[in-house]
């Protein structure tokens, strides 16, 4: 059985809390019923915002629509596409601008692992730094 496509737009969404002092607008996620949906959507970062090393098991892509993103020793821009194979790592990312990305998480073809949607993308506090699970 083939699936028809799915139509969301951003504009049709109220922005979410999200973990690293940025904000977010999910279209697609997982849900119980369909765990396999990738995590597409947008995360908006503030001024001065960023998140720590860290790893996932499941593979990701970016787009930098706007802003600019320190990654490494490195800055990237508008029209920067990021693939990040799974499992990976991240390196620390800082925007000094803030910015806004084109974010697709998806289960790692390789490991199976498969992104977290509740939690972690639609938060209801800001979570203290201790607390957060940079393994997934």
């Amino acid at each position: 059985m083939h699936h028809s496509p799915e139509f969301k737009h951003p504009d049709e969404m109220d922005w979410e809390m999200g973990r690293f002092r940025n904000v977010t607008k999910f279209l697609f996620h997982p849900t119980p019923e369909r765990p396999t949906t990738p995590n597409v959507g947008f995360l908006r970062y503030e001024p001065g915002a960023g998140f720590p090393l860290h790893k996932h098991d499941f593979a990701q892509i970016w787009y930098v629509i706007e802003g600019e993103f320190q990654m490494g020793d490195k800055t990237y821009g508008p029209g920067t596409l990021v693939y990040m194979e799974d499992p990976h790592f991240e390196n620390e990312m800082r925007t000094e601008t803030g910015g806004m990305v084109l974010f697709v998480q998806y289960p790692g073809p390789t490991t199976g692992a498969r992104p977290i949607y509740d939690g972690r993308m639609n938060l209801k506090s800001v979570p203290a730094a201790e607390t957060l699970d940079l393994e997934h």
